[in-house]
């Protein structure tokens, strides 16, 4: 497995996904870096495609796309495509990153002066140094990676909160249709899973919950009376 510079492995929670390089990038790198991207990917849990996209890089992963302009030469004499490709790309990816590798120094103090010059809005896109090739990759490789993470986490979160919120229901649901009178717990259970909600309960008539339950004719003339007598769901129970 290729390991990151620090000497772990990027991706160690199992989240993976797909990595899409623009064939144009592709065609005007070193067959070297291509071939370190590939592995890098490949040990990551990232299955690479090679299709014509306008970003150099787009990743998806846990449910989340991210778009990333990957600037390998910085030219010091005309950095202006590269804010105006990142102004253009901005507008049409929700999620875009601009990874730029920067080793010099005149390369980065270039860069910082450029990025106020052409009045680049702090973190639209957000624009991520690196000192060579290598970090830049792991470096965009590590926010497709964590941004997945949260996405999925965000989903489990969500579908555990939703869960609840069924189960609170479904507690509530059986303690309405339970308060009928002569009506038990596994009473409610077929009348949820036969009828369903408590509208539907309402609305249904004797013979429909005779043909659709296996409640008595007694209990199924007792819940019709309950939703449509007064004089039966204001009386008083004895619990």
């Amino acid at each position: 497995m290729i390991r990151a510079q620090n000497g772990d492995s990027v991706c160690n929670s199992g989240v993976g996904g797909v990595c899409m390089m623009s064939c144009k990038w592709r065609d005007e790198q070193h067959p070297s870096f291509i071939n370190f991207i590939s592995c890098f990917l490949s040990a990551n849990s990232f299955r690479l495609n090679f299709v014509p996209i306008a970003p150099d890089f787009i990743f998806n992963c846990g449910g989340l796309s991210l778009a990333f302009i990957f600037v390998i030469n910085y030219d010091c004499d005309n950095p202006g495509p590269i804010f105006s490709r990142a102004e253009k790309l901005k507008s049409q990816f929700a999620h875009l990153y601009v990874v730029i590798t920067l080793p010099t120094k005149e390369q980065n103090d270039s860069f910082v002066h450029s990025y106020f010059r052409y009045g680049m809005d702090i973190g639209r896109p957000t624009f991520i140094p690196a000192l060579d090739l290598e970090m830049g990759f792991e470096k965009i490789v590590r926010i497709a990676h964590a941004r997945g993470v949260c996405k999925r986490q965000d989903a489990i979160s969500k579908l555990k909160a939703e869960k609840e919120r069924s189960v609170q229901g479904m507690d509530v649901f059986l303690r309405v249709v339970s308060s009928i009178p002569r009506l038990e717990s596994h009473d409610a259970n077929a009348l949820i899973q036969t009828i369903g909600s408590i509208e539907a309960i309402a609305k249904a008539s004797k013979e429909n919950i005779l043909n659709n339950t296996d409640v008595s004719s007694e209990k199924a003339e007792m819940i019709s009376k309950f939703f449509r007598d007064c004089k039966v769901y204001l009386s008083p129970r004895i619990s």
